[in-house]
């Protein structure tokens, strides 16, 4: 069936995976990807997709109303997968009103925009679809549950969850009382309340899936993994927040483009899911397995750069543990993760050393400036 995809955000990291998967596994859709293009927006992202006859950019801001609504009716946009947001959280501890004007207003933009569009068309909201992907942070924080001398990394397979089983560890589920701790997650939590206030108030049909860390190619180098490849290989301090026991649930990129392909066919309306690796480790372990690698990959003596780890305090409201509990994305639709963690951080690994220069144009902020002249006068 012809349809006409948006996708917000597609410049991005996770964003830019979901659009080469659409645009190359359904030819017979149109898809729209829509990015500001701030910094964590880079079109070389999709250099291998951006020649397309069903792939069109859109340089937009999606807290632009009007402009929503002109795009919307100009490209007969009758799905919406929304990514685009501000998502770092140390920036959203120095500057809560940007996180607040994107994270909310953009999506409250949005999701209005869509309303009156679809509201005016013959058939209504008849197959129409609003795909709000948010994160595990608005959950908030768990504790460190597990019994006494079993630690992380836990990395059984998503088809057997059994350290659920043999642990009695605590997980974020789908109705896990809302906790947000960082003004991040706050604006994330407050964007989750208006897109299911729409399907309350309007009948918008929509969906929520809740995502743990993503780690994997075109990360901003910003994030942990990306920063931390980038500084081993040219031996520069590895900052750790506190003593590197805070715990994350890592899923690879790839398996949460195929999750949201998925739900934004299969999931049910005005559902959400949780989406995650159940892979589970603390970041001064992970920061190892990170040494290791690159370390090996670059002919060096195993651990050799171990003494880069600096530890520095702690950040603002650093929650100890995340983890997801995906059983229901699994048991309803079928989806686990198909990368394990080995596998996963070898290829994310091998990506960034072979293509130094994605990540020196982007550690330079040359890709900004080429954007900004190309979009100077449009």
């Amino acid at each position: 069936m012809k349809r006409n995809i948006l996708i917000t955000g597609g410049a991005g990291f996770i964003g830019s995976h979901v659009v080469r998967l659409f645009v190359r596994k359904y030819p017979e859709y149109n898809i729209v990807n829509l990015d500001k293009l701030t910094y964590a927006g880079n079109l070389a992202n999709l250099k291998d997709v951006e020649d397309a006859s069903t792939y069109r950019f859109v340089k937009a801001d999606i807290c632009d109303f009007e402009r929503m609504r002109e795009m919307l009716r100009e490209y007969k946009i009758d799905g919406i997968i929304h990514l685009a947001a501000e998502s770092h959280v140390d920036r959203s501890i120095k500057d809560p009103f940007t996180f607040a004007r994107t994270n909310v207003l953009g999506t409250l933009s949005l999701l209005q925009a869509a309303r009156e569009y679809w509201e005016s068309l013959p058939e209504g909201y008849a197959g129409k679809r609003f795909y709000h992907i948010s994160t595990d942070e608005v959950y908030g924080a768990l504790e460190m549950t597990h019994p006494e001398g079993v630690e992380p990394p836990f990395t059984t397979a998503a088809s057997s969850g059994s350290y659920h089983l043999a642990y009695g560890m605590e997980f974020f589920r789908e109705d896990t009382k809302y906790n947000p701790h960082s003004p991040y997650s706050a604006s994330k939590a407050s964007s989750d309340h208006f897109v299911r206030a729409f399907h309350d108030t309007y009948g918008m049909p929509m969906v929520v899936t809740n995502c743990s860390n993503n780690y994997g190619p075109y990360q901003f180098p910003e994030k942990l993994i990306p920063l931390f490849i980038n500084n081993i290989r040219h031996r520069k301090p590895l900052p750790v927040y506190g003593k590197g026991e805070n715990v994350r649930d890592w899923l690879y990129v790839e398996d949460h483009a195929r999750a949201i392909d998925l739900i934004f066919h299969e999931g049910k309306i005005a559902d959400t899911y949780n989406i995650g690796g159940f892979n589970e480790w603390k970041n001064i372990d992970l920061i190892r397995v990170l040494i290791n690698t690159v370390d090996r990959l670059l002919g060096r003596k195993e651990l050799e750069d171990l003494d880069l780890i600096t530890f520095v305090k702690d950040r603002a409201g650093h929650d100890i543990r995340y983890a997801i509990d995906s059983t229901k994305l699994q048991r309803e639709l079928g989806w686990e993760p198909s990368f394990q963690f080995e596998e996963g951080i070898e290829r994310t690994v091998r990506w960034y050393l072979e293509n130094q220069e994605w990540l020196d144009n982007v550690t330079s902020g040359e890709y900004l400036r080429y954007y900004e002249e190309i979009y100077a006068n449009r």
